[in-house]
């Protein structure tokens, strides 16, 4: 270890959304953190134009992870304006089928909370830079990670070495940090794009997002924005991602507009689409020596149920907790911690990806009966309220 080496408890390697709401969980725990990014780590949200300069990302925010946010001092410090709750979901099949959930009956406030890409980092960025123990270190060019007794070692180019008890990666689907510890995972390509845009609506949405699964195999979902707005993601296969994305604003509204059947009436395109490739991520381990995975760097699932986002909070929630509470094993990166995140996690993360992927290729296939039966199966589900909640606490907590 070289003379000038910072010796930490845990070192973070990824300055997204769920590496910085894990770096502030742990810090407020008491364990000194460092996180590490190859970006630089923004300190506030970019300035809007004069339209209000929505985000073209958004992320529908559960319940527990609103509330895990909360305990951060993240959550409080969103701008209120820019949040839109769901307070009913419409999920529609392609041959009428229907399941729709609804807050007011599960007794929750919303089913979740609509929040952009932009405001949440920045959120969660100010409650880091405010939280004692913890060092942002960024821009950074990591070179390497190497184990030794007791400890690993962040190598960084430009000779700096920074020592912990253990190494999170949250540094996404081709996570830098898992190639390093010999994790093997490919992502598997669901041959989709999720292309996102924001519309204004002639028709209020009334905090009710909806979803369509289409007859083509893509799913488009319409998810409120404050106001009598909307972002969209649409889960479409590559072909029909780029045909999307080569249109005009007022082709690609009045495609959208078409393909929700005009529920809101006419729509106008307030930001440029983009896109973004979907893939399905499950891996032998996400745990290793000194070594924990968080986030897109652990898993990988279907934007269609939008909880991504939601289980990658979880990790963060459920490693803090797990070693803010290790009592006598005063070691971050003791194995018997490590197995009991990985273990607390299994479970959560597996049940969401087996209904996501299991969705998405029921939907895919083209048969007619299949059709039928599938369609059929929804309206059933759809009459049985007990059936629906069972379906719906996983992805509000």
């Amino acid at each position: 270890m070289s003379a000038d080496a910072v010796e930490r408890d845990v070192i973070i390697v990824g300055a997204g959304l769920v590496g910085l709401a894990l770096a502030a969980a742990l810090a407020r725990a008491g364990l000194r953190v460092t996180i590490a990014d190859r970006g630089s780590v923004a300190t506030a949200a970019a300035p809007r134009d004069a339209e209000g300069g929505w985000d073209q990302r958004v992320y529908a925010i559960s319940p527990g992870s609103a509330c895990f946010l909360h305990s951060i001092g993240a959550w409080q410090t969103l701008p209120v304006e820019r949040i839109a709750p769901i307070e009913a979901m419409d999920v529609r099949g392609d041959d009428g089928g229907r399941i729709d959930f609804s807050a007011y009956e599960l007794g929750e406030r919303a089913l979740a909370w609509i929040v952009e890409n932009r405001e949440l980092n920045a959120a969660l960025v100010q409650a880091a830079r405010g939280t004692p123990g913890l060092d942002i270190v960024a821009p950074c060019s990591p070179a390497a990670i190497a184990w030794r007794a007791g400890a690993a070692e962040l190598r960084l180019e430009g000779g700096r070495t920074i020592s912990a008890r253990l190494i999170v990666g949250a540094d996404g689907v081709h996570s830098w940090t898992r190639e390093q510890a010999g994790i093997a995972g490919v992502p598997r390509a669901y041959g989709q794009s999720g292309v996102v845009a924001n519309f204004a609506v002639e028709r209020g949405h009334r905090g009710r997002a909806l979803q369509w699964f289409l007859r083509d195999g893509s799913v488009l979902a319409w998810l409120p924005l404050p106001g009598r707005r909307i972002s969209i993601v649409w889960s479409a296969p590559s072909e029909l991602a780029g045909q999307l994305l080569a249109l005009d604003a007022p082709e690609l509204a009045a495609r959208v507009a078409v393909a929700g059947g005009h529920e809101l009436g006419a729509l106008t395109a307030i930001t440029p689409a983009a896109a973004f490739e979907l893939s399905f991520l499950k891996l032998p381990a996400v745990v290793g020596e000194r070594l924990a995975l968080v986030g897109d760097a652990a898993h990988g699932v279907h934007p269609l149920a939008g909880q991504g986002v939601n289980l990658g909070f979880g990790d963060a929630a459920a490693l803090a907790a797990i070693l803010g509470a290790r009592g006598p094993v005063r070691d971050a990166g003791a194995a018997i911690l490590l197995e009991r995140y990985a273990r607390r996690r299994a479970g959560p993360v597996l049940a969401m990806q087996l209904v996501t992927d299991g969705l998405v290729r029921l939907f895919d296939v083209r048969s007619p009966w299949l059709r039928v039966l599938r369609n059929r199966g929804m309206r059933a589900v759809g009459a049985l309220g007990m059936v629906k909640r069972l379906l719906a606490q996983p992805a509000l907590r």
